[in-house]
């Protein structure tokens, strides 16, 4: 038997597999497919103060190597949330994390005032980083200065745990999560999506109505995973990978390269099983190599010693 729970900023996992926000719902729409109390945790669909009817269409196409998406966070609301999704959720054992964004700070704080005393909750995710709406989102992610003050302004205002999610798009993403951590961030996930584009030759006009859109899936998983690995060497608190994650091995190269937990996305889209694919691979994967608990495999990256003589 091998260990696979972690506990990722005071949000405690059974195992290191997270279903990323924006590719799984609210998570009950997945209950068909697989069985939700086997995942580490569920990220549910970004949450704002009020119903979001999104973007547009069309608003998500196919790429090659993935996808591009402009959804724009169409969302139910934080109370509509709390009184149709929310009690359904507490019948499943599993980490229910709740990804929040605002178009200021006012509203940020407004929304983990109201999720502070709700029963159900594991932890909040706080979205800094999405490219697809035109105030708020990814604004504040870009720069350590306003990450910062955003976070510090959120931990006084609730004790739930904070992952705060992180841009790539971010002016120096190392020096972002090393701020965010000293306001007050329990763990980061990264990386959101990356801003691209799509034009049909023969008409000539965007694919997407909004003209740009987020790219995810394995076109993005490299430079994901390279973020991962920089931002891990340089905080204290627990990172999560996020990028283009489509089978074990993916999740593996996130762990082994600092990674304590992990957020499936796009690869719902393709097999709705796929998270507890993941789970398992990685549970083998353990087996195989004689590795106890998953603690062990996390940041374990090997470094070639170039230059060096051999004995």
């Amino acid at each position: 038997m091998v260990n696979l729970a972690v506990n990722i900023g005071g949000i405690a996992l059974k195992n290191p597999v997270i279903a990323a926000s924006g590719t799984f719902g609210y998570g009950l729409e997945f209950s068909p497919f697989l069985d939700l109390n086997s995942l580490g945790g569920i990220v549910v669909k970004g949450l704002s103060l009020k119903p979001n009817p999104g973007n547009p269409p069309p608003r998500i196409i196919e790429t090659a190597g993935g996808m591009l998406n402009a959804i724009g966070l169409q969302n139910i609301g934080i109370e509509g949330f709390i009184a149709q999704k929310l009690p359904l959720l507490r019948n499943y054992d599993v980490a229910i994390i709740v990804n929040i964004f605002g178009t200021t700070v006012e509203e940020y704080i407004s929304l983990v005032q109201r999720l502070s005393s709700i029963e159900g909750i594991a932890g909040l995710e706080i979205n800094i980083s999405c490219p697809n709406i035109k105030k708020g989102g990814m604004s504040f992610g870009k720069y350590p200065k306003q990450a910062g003050l955003l976070i510090k302004r959120i931990r006084k205002a609730t004790p739930l745990p904070l992952m705060v999610k992180l841009t790539p798009q971010a002016s120096d993403i190392v020096e972002v999560a090393r701020r965010v951590e000293g306001e007050g961030a329990d763990s980061i996930s990264l990386i959101n999506t990356f801003l691209g584009m799509a034009i049909d030759v023969e008409t000539a006009t965007p694919l997407l109505s909004t003209i740009t859109g987020g790219l995810s899936g394995p076109a993005i998983k490299p430079i994901a995973l390279r973020m991962v690995w920089e931002v891990a060497q340089k905080v204290s608190i627990p990172v999560v990978g996020i990028g283009g994650i489509m089978c074990a091995d993916d999740a593996l190269e996130f762990i082994i390269a600092g990674a304590q937990a992990v957020q499936v996305g796009t690869a719902n889209l393709i097999n709705p099983a796929v998270c507890l694919e993941v789970i398992e691979g990685i549970k083998n994967y353990l087996e195989t190599k004689n590795i106890s608990d998953i603690k062990e495999l996390v940041g374990s990256l090997k470094l070639p010693s170039y230059g060096k003589k051999a004995n």
